[in-house]
């Protein structure tokens, strides 16, 4: 059977099984049955513009990424609101909670993550909420539209996020953040006070180096009414939120004997320990890897989609990723490692009076990481560069000050 008369299924229609669908319908040699799998009944939707959503910055319809008119329209089925409860290898079937059995040829996993939650007492009351899809984002969106208090944990990309968003539509809101400074994997102690101080100023309450030791409980200790820290703190809350990290979705694989461990494996082809069946995004591991940001998880489409064409791709492999924070009005641009050793030259530039730093990390001339807060207009620049290796010992005094200056004096010496 040639590729094109398979049958191709994705279990997933969230931003990863989505990428992968229409990378595939671009292909020449795409299959001819295509059926696409998703157990929200909402349609692919972007999960990256959840959080200014939830802050009132964009409509709902901004997130649709296709209706359901196009996947007739590209031959493609698509069954929503449906959860695949099994997977038969040797019958090479899938079965859903409503009974449907279905076969495949080629079977791709994009099942995903969910929240993860502190492993503390109280961790199963009522009243604490995630903040990872459309139905969480609504639900926080209803909770803090009717104002009150809500307690954010976690102070990384997701959490704040969330927490902005709450607080533009009217509830007071604090962040508790185990480590001692705000999204400590991606930004230096200044830039994290930068973005402390300016949270602050818009009226978010920040708490680092503080441990959650506990939920509180209610009278009838059915709900959470706030957070108790390891010094004896308690944050009183109509709403905890916790996001300090996402689990894969490993349990259909696991059902169906795939090899797993924090993610389902997948070689550099995107394969699993099955040759018919394959994983991509947040719910797959590879070389000890998984994955929250979509720049790997698009190029993971990019590898899959190849080869369920037919084609031999060139294999995947890691390469650093940037971040980025998705809050009104703060700009700020990480990548690479954060705290320097001693084989790195640092450079800083910082003017807090305008609200800019740029911290770089040279080793031997090359750009090794780099965090950018206020201005981070020559952060795509800065990454570029790392990624090719440029040696940029010929503009290293003006390196700081970005491209514009940079670029003459390289110039020079090519």
């Amino acid at each position: 059977m040639s590729t094109y008369d398979e049958h191709l299924v994705i279990v997933g229609n969230g931003m990863a099984g989505h990428r992968l669908l229409e990378t595939v319908l671009a292909h020449p040699h795409r299959p001819r049955h295509i059926t696409i799998l998703g157990d929200e009944p909402a349609t692919a939707y972007n999960r990256i513009l959840l959080s200014p959503w939830l802050a009132g910055d964009m409509d709902r319809e901004a997130l649709t990424l296709r209706h359901n008119d196009w996947y007739a329209a590209q031959g493609v089925s698509l069954i929503a609101g449906e959860r695949v409860t099994a997977i038969d290898r040797q019958c090479r079937t899938l079965t859903t909670d409503q009974g449907r059995r279905l076969a495949y040829d080629r079977l791709v996993l994009a099942t995903g993550s969910r929240a993860a939650r502190p492993a503390v007492p109280g961790s199963d009351l009522d009243g604490i909420h995630a903040f990872r899809d459309l139905e969480d984002g609504e639900r926080l969106a209803s909770l803090a539209d009717a104002g009150g208090r809500a307690v954010v944990i976690g102070g990384g990309l997701l959490g704040l996020e969330a927490a902005e968003g709450m607080r533009k539509r009217g509830m007071t809101v604090s962040v508790v953040h185990r480590a001692m400074h705000l999204m400590n994997r991606q930004l230096d102690p200044t830039a994290a006070d930068m973005l402390a101080t300016e949270l602050r100023a818009r009226g978010l309450e920040i708490h680092t180096g503080a441990d959650l030791a506990a939920y509180a409980p209610d009278a009838d200790g059915q709900r959470a009414t706030g957070v108790v820290l390891s010094d004896g703190t308690t944050l009183a809350a109509d709403c905890v939120v916790a996001a300090i990290g996402i689990v894969p979705n490993t349990t259909l694989a696991e059902r169906a004997g795939l090899a797993t461990a924090r993610g389902i494996q997948v070689d550099a082809f995107m394969t699993t320990s099955d040759p018919n069946i394959s994983a991509l995004g947040e719910c797959c591991e590879f070389e000890g890897t998984t994955y929250g940001l979509v720049e790997p998880i698009w190029r993971q489409a990019e590898v899959l989609a190849a080869r369920l064409c037919g084609e031999t791709p060139a294999p995947y492999r890691e390469r650093p990723c940037a971040t980025k924070l998705k809050v009104s009005g703060i700009s700020l641009y990480a990548f690479g490692p954060i705290a320097p050793t001693s084989a790195h030259e640092v450079l800083t530039y910082h003017d807090p009076q305008h609200g800019d730093y740029r911290r770089l990390l040279l080793r031997d001339g090359v750009i090794d990481g780099a965090v950018l807060y206020g201005d981070t207009g020559d952060g795509p620049w800065y990454f570029q560069c790392a990624l090719a290796g440029d040696d940029l010992s010929a503009c290293r005094q003006a390196l700081l000050f970005g491209a514009s200056d940079a670029r003459p004096l390289l110039e020079e010496v090519a």
